[in-house]
């Protein structure tokens, strides 16, 4: 007999190839909303697999014992599930937002600092003398501190992320009487607040801005240090296009202008001072 005939059997392959991908839709389709939303912020971040237990910035905790596993019953394993992908989503983003930055997770007084929890992300800009965010003693943004609002604003609109804003100072400023540091941490909270509405992020995404002044250091820095002059923006992710309703006691302490309706692409980092060696 002749050769040939070979073709069935990658007609066959293809067609077995299709129907596991009918099977994985049709799977992912019956999960409820929760883990729905979670699966589609994973494929927007493709080249991040929630198989790595290790990837990003915070590591999983995997060491359940088979005893806790047992009790678990079919609505809690779901809910761990999707709250394992959404921390390694939220992982993959803030890797993402450091190559943003170009900056070194592993560097020591790095300008900016990320955290992932189960709550969301809580990402630190510092004011320190190395990479100034603010225009000394003031609210006005350096030009290192517009780019970090811009790229950090991109981010959180593209992701529909909730935002409490805290601001906080170091003791021992120089103020005026009738400008001390309760003013000065509100002020810059604001100022954060008022870049990232211009930067397109929706207004009604920023929950709460607060100023703290020196009353929250650092947890092992001295209350005068320069890691305490800083900007704390608490992120949670919520359903894309419909942010978590609020009660009248919710509502975000100050008015907002109206954003910008073009939503700029974050810029080329500018010019600052080397980080100084390790």
């Amino acid at each position: 007999m002749g050769g040939g005939g070979g073709a069935w059997k990658v007609a066959y392959a293809d067609f077995v190839t299709a129907m596991m991908a009918l099977f994985m839709v049709l799977w992912i389709s019956a999960q409820d909303e929760k883990i729905l939303i979670a699966t589609s912020r994973y494929f927007q971040n493709p080249f991040h697999s929630p198989m790595n237990a290790t990837s990003g910035v915070l590591p999983f905790n995997s060491n359940k014992t088979s005893q806790s596993e047992g009790k678990e019953t079919g609505t809690e394993k779901e809910q761990d599930r999707g709250k394992q992908i959404e921390m390694t989503f939220l992982n993959s983003v803030a890797a993402d937002f450091y190559r943003l930055l170009h900056l070194d997770e592993s560097f020591k007084d790095k300008p900016i600092d990320i955290q992932v929890t189960s709550e969301g992300m809580k990402i630190t800009l510092f004011d320190r003398p190395g990479r100034r965010l603010f225009v000394e003693d003031t609210p006005e943004f350096t030009e290192w501190g517009k780019f970090v609002l811009q790229s950090l604003a991109w981010t959180i609109d593209r992701h529909g992320m909730r935002v409490i804003i805290d601001g906080h100072t170091r003791t021992g400023m120089k103020t005026r009487d009738d400008y001390g540091a309760w003013e000065l941490s509100a002020d810059r909270a604001n100022a954060a607040r008022r870049r990232l509405v211009h930067y397109a992020v929706p207004p009604e995404l920023i929950e709460r801005v607060t100023g703290f002044a020196d009353t929250k250091p650092l947890q092992g820095e001295k209350p005068d240090s320069d890691s305490n002059q800083r900007i704390t923006l608490s992120l949670a992710l919520g359903v894309r296009g419909k942010p978590k309703e609020r009660t009248r006691n919710e509502l975000p302490v100050t008015s907002v202008a109206p954003p910008s309706k073009a939503a700029p692409t974050p810029a080329a980092a500018p010019s600052a001072p080397p980080h100084p060696t390790p």
